[in-house]
């Protein structure tokens, strides 16, 4: 794929009916309501939600795939005949072009030294990573078609997560524990939660649903009830039952097509460690601040904007151009690639002063 061509994937594979996949079903039970049910209208209630699910696993299966990962460990863990000692890991991934491009986390493939892909149909072939973001925990990889009979992968087709719902029937697909096509269901529990990376930023919009996941789902789709992917599963809570997180499509989508152009998202830094802090009533008065708290600066990187614009342990930053800073995931949500190289204005409390100093970013590596 050419980097010009990476724009495509918005649109090639979003069909008409991945957006109707709620309305689908309700469609599908709109003949039974309004009517008291006995035996059989209760069987064919149950028959509406499995048609749902079967028919969605069906249509998403074929573009679900294994990924086995090989890392490298360190030199001074290596054999004693030289070689290097390769840790194994694994997850799952989907197809999201024809040409063979698939989506999974960052974590799963990481650092990775070798990947292998394993199709529904057992074809197993090399893969390599084209990028990957640790901050959204997305990375795309790429295998070639040599070794598989048919001449196109078939691409999984994605959705819409704005139009999710809670209470919205989802399915999620995966390889846990390395058992391929294993195939979970349950509903969207909330919308709009926000997860942190293994990077330590805040990753927003994430979809929280019971569908139940264990490692090895990392990486695989979670699809509404048309079949079509609304969600990438990257984590659950292990010691509860039926908490589990999705990062949403449409922050996939745009993630994608940024690592496809560039191979990695560019983000801005000024140099600072930091921490929320309370701001004092008085002071948020005084100064009518919209919010109550912000980041602290704990320290400050030689040679960093940060330094030279003037900044110092114990400073609270409240605001960058004009937009509240509450505490740290505020400052880092702000830092994005457009503030690279460009002046800005950070607003300070130093001791019990407010002051504006002019701060120019650079592109984080």
């Amino acid at each position: 794929m050419n980097p010009g061509e990476s724009g495509r994937v918005h649109s090639e594979v979003l069909g008409n009916s991945c957006l109707n996949g709620l309305d689908d079903l309700h469609e599908r039970s709109a003949g039974s309501q309004g009517a008291t049910l006995g035996p059989s209208e209760d069987d064919s209630q149950l028959d509406a939600y499995s048609r749902a699910v079967t028919s969605a696993v069906e249509r998403m299966s074929p573009s679900v795939v294994h990924i086995e990962v090989h890392q490298a460990l360190p030199e001074r863990n290596a054999r004693r005949s030289g070689e290097p000692r390769e840790r194994q890991g694994g997850g799952s991934g989907f197809v999201f072009t024809p040409d063979g491009l698939i989506l999974t986390n960052s974590h799963v493939v990481h650092d990775a030294a070798r990947i292998a892909v394993t199709f529904p149909d057992g074809h197993r072939v090399p893969a390599t990573m084209i990028g990957d973001d640790p901050a959204s925990d997305l990375a795309v990889i790429r295998v070639e078609r040599p070794g598989l009979d048919e001449p196109s992968l078939l691409a999984a087709a994605l959705g819409d997560s704005q139009r999710l719902r809670v209470g919205q029937i989802v399915i999620a697909i995966g390889a846990p524990y390395g058992f391929q096509s294993t195939v979970t269901a349950g509903v969207v529990s909330a919308l709009g939660r926000s997860l942190r990376s293994y990077s330590g930023r805040l990753i927003d919009d994430v979809i929280q649903s019971d569908a139940s996941l264990n490692p090895g789902n990392s990486g695989g789709p979670l699809v509404n009830s048309a079949g079509c992917v609304v969600g990438v599963n990257t984590a659950t809570i292990l010691p509860a039952q039926g908490i589990c997180f999705a990062i949403g499509i449409n922050t996939a989508k745009f993630v994608a097509s940024r690592l496809l152009r560039d191979g990695r998202i560019r983000r801005s830094y000024i140099g600072v460690s930091g921490q929320t802090v309370p701001v004092h009533r008085r002071v948020v008065r005084f100064y009518d601040l919209p919010k109550e708290s912000g980041a602290l600066v704990l320290s400050v990187e030689d040679d960093s904007p940060a330094r030279r614009a003037g900044l110092r342990e114990g400073d609270v930053i409240v605001a960058l151009e004009g937009q509240p800073v509450a505490g740290v995931d505020d400052l880092h949500r702000l830092l994005t690639d457009v503030r690279v190289g460009v002046s800005s204005a950070l607003t300070l409390l130093r001791h019990t002063d407010k002051i504006e100093v002019k701060i120019v970013p650079e592109e984080a590596r």
